[in-house]
């Protein structure tokens, strides 16, 4: 057989050399998708001594053992074909990824709080094989504490410094506040969306945190302030001044959300045919305040009674009459709700939250602004309002996340229908007889 004719060898992947009392074992296991420099997998085999046959040849079976296994995880992807840090992929990702701004707000403050304490020093290699051993006792901590506290008794802050007595001084001692269900899910929403879109772009060849548990998504309970405590509400709120008072009405009334309801302008209200366009958001962001779409970035027209529309006209009136005093025309671009006197920009949200807490507090009323939402739908189920529309007035896009909330009111609104279809029908049940 001719040279020619003579098949060609492959050509062996890896190498392996003499490093003076060891074999070094080096495979390329491509490029790095997030640098694009190349990955080498190193490791070494010992000689045990150096210059004898027997040894050196034992190494070198050994080393080719090695390479093999080395060729491996290349091949395979058993290791993440990346040096990308945790930390490196949640900053790619959060640059490219499209969420609202509010979201981003808080994906922002849960990565700096949490993530990044625990895992964003962490090499996706590693990552990858550990990802639920590492996770699932932070979540379970979190669940105890989000301080991530160690459970002895510690002081939160200390009133003085230097050496005192806690006691006299009056020193704060901690006190565990567990994070919630829900938020411990959003962190895990976090990495899970890192990790899919790292998939994608080739720096690792699985999303880990398929195998990783996060908390069981609570129930919803909703507890709305009852028709008699929401009347007491409103009273207090008017008697200190009409405008809040209108506010928490009308808030109850559309059963919208807190950002939404201050985000009205008066071009947004109808008052000849009783009908209110929810389109906007008034939301805080990283960047401040922001004016954008409604959460589930559509627009609702929902209708109002006449009496509110009576309470708005009078609102209306006295809105027109404090502008004229300073030179200024109400318009239809006027906002409904202002705490500044030319009513030239909303409400702050926030500041609504802490005044309804402290009205609240006043009243001895445990419950919440947002519960406002809450007492609409659950006054309109327990009325017998289907909840297709009841769904439409808040927002939802089906029924199925109303129906997950006020499951229990859809049920009473259930045995008022039965009592209703009973009462209907025209039989003397007592000239029944069952044989």
């Amino acid at each position: 057989m001719t040279a020619i004719d003579e098949p060609l060898k492959p050509r062996q992947r890896g190498s392996i050399r003499r490093m003076r009392d060891r074999l070094q074992v080096r495979v390329s296991a491509g490029d790095d998708p997030s640098t694009g420099e190349r990955v080498i997998l190193v490791d070494s085999v010992p000689i045990e001594q150096p210059g004898n046959v027997r040894s050196e040849r034992a190494a070198q079976k050994e080393a080719e053992k090695l390479r093999t296994r080395l060729l491996a995880d290349a091949d395979d992807l058993k290791v993440a074909r990346t040096r990308a840090t945790v930390g490196s992929l949640l900053d790619r990702w959060m640059n490219q990824h499209e969420i609202d701004p509010t979201t981003r707000m808080t994906y922002e403050a849960q990565i700096r709080l949490y993530i990044r304490p625990k895992v964003g020093d962490v090499p996706l290699i590693i990552f990858v094989r550990e990802a639920a051993e590492r996770l699932e006792p932070f979540y379970a901590r979190l669940r105890k504490c989000r301080d991530l506290c160690n459970g002895k008794p510690l002081i939160q802050k200390h009133a003085a410094e230097g050496k005192h007595v806690c006691s006299v001084e009056g020193c704060t001692p901690h006190v565990c506040k567990p994070y919630a269900a829900s938020s411990v899910r959003s962190i895990h929403a976090i990495l899970s969306g890192a990790c899919s879109a790292a998939v994608r772009w080739g720096w690792i060849s699985f999303n880990p945190m398929s195998s990783v548990r996060p908390p069981a998504k609570p129930r919803p309970q909703p507890k709305p302030p009852t028709s008699a405590q929401m009347a007491r509400i409103v009273e207090a709120a008017w008697e200190a001044s009409s405008e809040w008072g209108l506010y928490l009405w009308l808030s109850a009334m559309l059963g919208a959300r807190r950002g939404e309801v201050v985000a009205l302008q008066w071009e947004d209200l109808d008052l000849d045919t009783g009908v209110i366009r929810l389109d906007e958001n008034y939301v805080r962001t990283s960047g401040g305040m922001l004016l954008k779409d409604t959460k589930s970035h559509q627009m609702r027209r929902v209708s109002i009674d006449a009496a509110t529309i009576e309470l708005l006209r009078a609102h209306r009136r006295e809105s027109a009459a404090r502008l004229a005093l300073l030179g200024i025309d109400l318009t239809d671009r006027t906002w409904v709700f202002s705490a500044v006197a030319d009513m030239s920009r909303p409400r702050d949200p926030a500041s609504l939250t802490r005044r309804y807490g402290r009205l609240v507090a006043r009243l001895g009323i445990d419950t919440t602004l947002k519960e406002l939402r809450h007492y609409s739908a659950t006054e309109l189920l327990t009325a017998g309002v289907d909840l297709r529309t009841v769904a439409g007035r808040l927002g939802h896009g089906d029924g199925t996340t109303t129906l997950r909330h006020y499951a229990a009111w859809v049920g009473s609104a259930d045995q008022q229908a039965a009592r209703v279809i009973g009462d209907r029908t025209p039989l003397n049940v007592a000239n029944l007889r069952i044989s």
